[in-house]
């Protein structure tokens, strides 16, 4: 078993060793880059191949190794004997699973930008099984179905003691000795000549599982008096096996049994050296990984019931700009000055883990937002606005701010797959047409959080939607929240928020006469109550700060 970086360079010498084929690097003199994440196994090499995502790299290491350390490092041993590794057989486990659901998710090949085409490989058929998914599935059913399977075996067991034959029993096997030392003999002779074959299936299973845990060093414990095939008999038993195992079809009625045969026969049919039939290798394999993690935030993030829709128009409309730009994440929740709800936009970064986003992207993520804002511009003025979503205030003008955000994987402890360490991070962005005007279109915000990779792992083939529903409220909740704060602090924010309540002649008067010196810096947010901002550079602020002198400081909750 070995483990690769995506982007990372490699001895050349050392890929040509696990690949049979170069497709997953690009060879530069004596080195390879790799170009890819995946999962790759050979049948030839015998090797399992894992290539993860650059988010494991910091500081140049990952997993305070250098990449090339890593890939020499002897997994098997340091995973059996290193307590600092076990947690690396979790870690795969899950990653491997993140690649079969995407794989399922999306099963044709995407344009997802002019200049950037999403490629998912693999030469498994969907319905395939992968050497990887054999030994999972092994492992899993044994041990949900180990006592089932222990009663078929020791009901053999009491039938063979039936007119047994003991002194050649004696004779032929050893016993195991019990308490008090008496002796207890496993492999009885008797006068039956007929083959078990519930017996000769259950000794076909447990040799697979027990090839498994010494190839791969899987924490599978194997009762001792289960028969098994081991060394050269085991691999004849891959050349013939699926002859045999078709010679006792049909034979079993307990459904126990009938999966048992068929987890044989799908292992003896990859497994089958001589069948024409046999692939040489399998992959799943994924260039522009991000649109994997971007995949993995959104269902983190997004109900897959959620279509809020309007006259027909979609959420899935939104996300889709007219312009060809497509935003990552969009939903809709509380505003944050008033009580009416707004889209909160947000963009995944897939970076290593201690990069940060540029210019571009923080410009594209101002543009994603403009895209929203005018679209719901133009179903207002065409009267066909969302529910409960205002973005401009008719009164004053005025456009309700938009959240932003820019959500990266990081990683902090490599064992944590259950705390999504949500926290927020850096200085907030800020992009604006006239610095003093918060409640104009152009004048935009956006917050940054990092989230624990290993959980967005394992949360994307989760079945505990309860949890997956609790996470999806409350990290909502705290994104908002982190707005408030911001908003809340003139020393961050820059700005100083005022209100009033108008009775509503007054307040449409006191908007007309004082247009001019209000635009962009008032919007109304009840039904008769007016919102100011000041920023603290604002030229005029001594003239604003005079005519407001009846409205009181504003504290968002």
């Amino acid at each position: 078993m070995k483990i690769l970086i995506e982007g990372e360079k490699y001895n050349l010498d050392s890929l040509t060793k696990v690949f049979d084929d170069p497709k997953f690097f690009i060879q530069e003199e004596m080195f390879g880059t790799i170009n890819c994440v995946g999962y790759y196994h050979s049948f030839i090499k015998n090797e399992l191949i894992y290539i993860l995502p650059k988010v494991f790299i910091k500081g140049r290491k990952a997993f305070k190794l250098s990449p090339q350390q890593l890939f020499d490092l002897d997994l098997k041993a340091s995973i059996k004997h290193d307590a600092d590794y076990v947690w690396v057989r979790q870690l795969l486990i899950y990653f491997y699973n993140s690649l079969a659901e995407f794989r399922n998710r999306h099963r044709n090949t995407l344009i997802v930008e002019t200049s950037q085409s999403f490629e998912l490989n693999s030469n498994l058929g969907l319905k395939e099984y992968s050497y990887l998914d054999l030994i999972l599935s092994f492992v899993n059913f044994y041990k949900k179905n180990k006592n089932t399977i222990l009663y078929h075996h020791i009901e053999f067991i009491s039938n063979q003691a039936k007119k047994a034959k003991w002194d050649k029993t004696i004779r032929t096997s050893l016993p195991i000795l019990i308490s008090n030392n008496s002796p207890l003999y496993i492999d009885i002779r008797n006068k039956q000549k007929k083959v078990n074959d519930e017996e000769e299936l259950l000794s076909y299973f447990f040799s697979i599982l027990n090839h498994f845990k010494t190839e791969h060093d899987l924490p599978v414990s194997i009762d001792k008096s289960y028969k098994l095939i081991t060394g050269s008999q085991f691999e004849k038993l891959q050349r013939t096996g699926l002859a045999k195992l078709r010679k006792i079809k049909h034979r079993y009625f307990a459904d126990t049994l009938k999966r048992i045969y068929q987890l044989c026969e799908l292992y003896f049919d990859k497994t089958d050296l001589s069948s024409p039939k046999r692939k040489n290798e399998e992959f799943i394999s994924v260039r522009n990984y991000n649109i994997v993690f971007e995949d993995m935030i959104d269902k983190l993030f997004t109900d897959k019931t959620y279509d809020k829709s309007i006259n027909k128009i979609s959420i899935e409309k939104l996300k889709n700009n007219n312009d060809g730009k497509i935003i990552d994440h969009i939903f809709d929740y509380k505003s944050i000055i008033d009580t009416d709800n707004i889209f909160y936009i947000g963009d995944s970064k897939y970076y290593k883990s201690d990069s940060l986003a540029g210019k571009l992207s923080t410009y594209k993520q101002f543009t994603y937002a403009k895209n929203v804002i005018q679209f719901n511009i133009d179903l207002l003025n065409k009267k066909k606005p969302y529910d409960d979503i205002r973005y401009r205030d008719d009164i004053t003008e005025g456009y309700n701010i938009s959240p932003n955000f820019f959500i990266y994987g990081h990683l902090t402890d490599k064992s944590n797959f259950d705390n999504p360490i949500l926290k927020k991070f850096q200085i907030v962005k800020k992009s604006s047409h006239f610095e003093d005007r918060i409640f104009d279109r152009d004048t935009l915000f956006v917050l940054q959080y990092r989230i624990n990779f290993l959980f967005v792992l394992k949360s994307y083939t989760s079945i505990n939607t309860d949890k997956i529903d609790a996470f999806r409220i409350g990290t909502k909740n705290y994104f908002r929240e982190e707005f408030l704060k911001y908003f809340n602090s003139p020393s961050d924010c820059e700005f100083k928020f005022y209100e009033k309540d108008f009775r509503e002649e007054n307040l449409s008067e006191f908007v007309n006469e004082n247009f001019r010196l209000l635009n962009g810096k008032v919007i109304k947010i009840r039904e008769n109550t007016l919102l100011i901002a000041i920023h603290k550079e604002d030229k005029k602020k001594d003239l604003l700060h005079n005519l407001i002198k009846d409205f009181i400081p504003k504290i968002f909750i």
